[in-house]
């Protein structure tokens, strides 16, 4: 037999075939914009800050989802809506604070909308005519936090932060002087009026002032006060003498305060200290007279021209008046 070579039959192993997934690019746009979408609602959802609500008694200029909330021009939230209270006395403006700025939700918080206005302290605001109007804030140093609150119509004098001191002045009535009104030391403003109100017993108006930092210093406890507005002319041997703190003074009101030349009590004011507010510098400025006397007289002449607070003279000397 012829020799043949020896071999192995082996049987043939099965092909493996791996089935492939294909995407189609059709389906990879929807895909993005659903991990896109998904990611931005739980970025939202992590940075997502406190929700309050605060009432105005007007929206006027407010709109949902549009208006700002800022404090020091930094965006701290947004209006989400807008709804009219159930007793149709006011409305309530739903805010969604940043994450950042839980320190709003205090319960001493304040907050007020921006929008152009003229007062005493000239005109702010102004920057809203293009922007539109935005809401204020000003946080509060409270422990205790709230959700609701009450809008300020006006924004405030004083806000957090700002060091200085308050003071009451009391006076028989308010003139021309308005919140914003300034306060002059020196004929340079070292403050401002914040508030005025009726005092207790209704017989004068007490004005609180606030006096800011470092010019606080100069209010000692002997310091007077007296009202500036307005222009005061005097006509005497010297000629005729004007005198006034500003122009600003003139249009919106103004006080003005210094310590007298005699003073010797030259302790600083604590806060809250209340002095009197005089007329004019003149008789803030006069050393006290003491205990006043009052003289009845009789006269039985004519007394054309003798008018209230008109001056009575000894030898030349002023020692009192009608």
């Amino acid at each position: 037999m012829p020799d043949h070579p020896s071999s192995t039959l082996t049987p043939s192993s099965p092909e493996i075939r791996r089935r492939r997934f294909n995407v189609s690019l059709v389906w990879l746009v929807p895909i993005v914009a659903a991990l896109i979408g998904v990611s931005m609602v739980v970025h939202k959802a992590l940075s997502a800050g406190p929700q309050i609500v605060v009432s105005f008694m007007t929206a006027e200029g407010l709109e949902a989802n549009k208006t700002q909330v800022k404090y020091k021009n930094v965006v701290i939230g947004k209006v989400n809506s807008i709804a009219l209270s159930s007793d149709r006395s006011h409305i309530d403006a739903t805010i969604e604070l940043d994450q950042s700025a839980k320190a709003f939700t205090a319960r001493d918080a304040r907050f007020w909308v921006v929008r152009p206005r003229i007062g005493a302290g000239g005109v702010s605001g102004v920057d809203t005519l293009l922007s539109g109007a935005f809401i204020g804030a000003d946080p509060g140093n409270a422990e205790d936090t709230e959700k609701n609150f009450v809008g300020l119509e006006n924004p405030p004098a004083i806000t957090y932060g700002q060091k200085g001191k308050r003071f009451t002045l009391h006076t028989a009535d308010l003139g021309s002087l308005d919140i914003g009104s300034a306060v002059y030391y020196r004929r340079i403003q070292v403050g401002q009026v914040v508030s005025y109100h009726l005092a207790d017993d209704g017989k004068g108006v007490d004005v609180d002032v606030f006096i800011s930092a470092p010019n606080d210093q100069y209010v000692r406890k002997d310091s007077r006060f007296w009202n500036a507005s307005g222009v005061d002319v005097t006509l005497g041997a010297n000629g005729l003498k004007v005198n006034t703190q500003s122009v600003a003074s003139i249009l919106s009101g103004g006080i003005a305060f210094i310590e007298p030349n005699y003073s010797t009590d030259k302790a600083l004011a604590d806060e809250g200290a209340q002095f009197t507010l005089f007329d004019d510098q003149e008789t803030a400025v006069a050393p006290p007279d003491g205990e006043a006397r009052y003289v009845q007289m009789r006269f039985d002449q004519s007394l054309r021209g003798l008018a209230v607070n008109a001056p009575v003279e000894f030898l030349g000397v002023n020692v009192g008046k009608v």
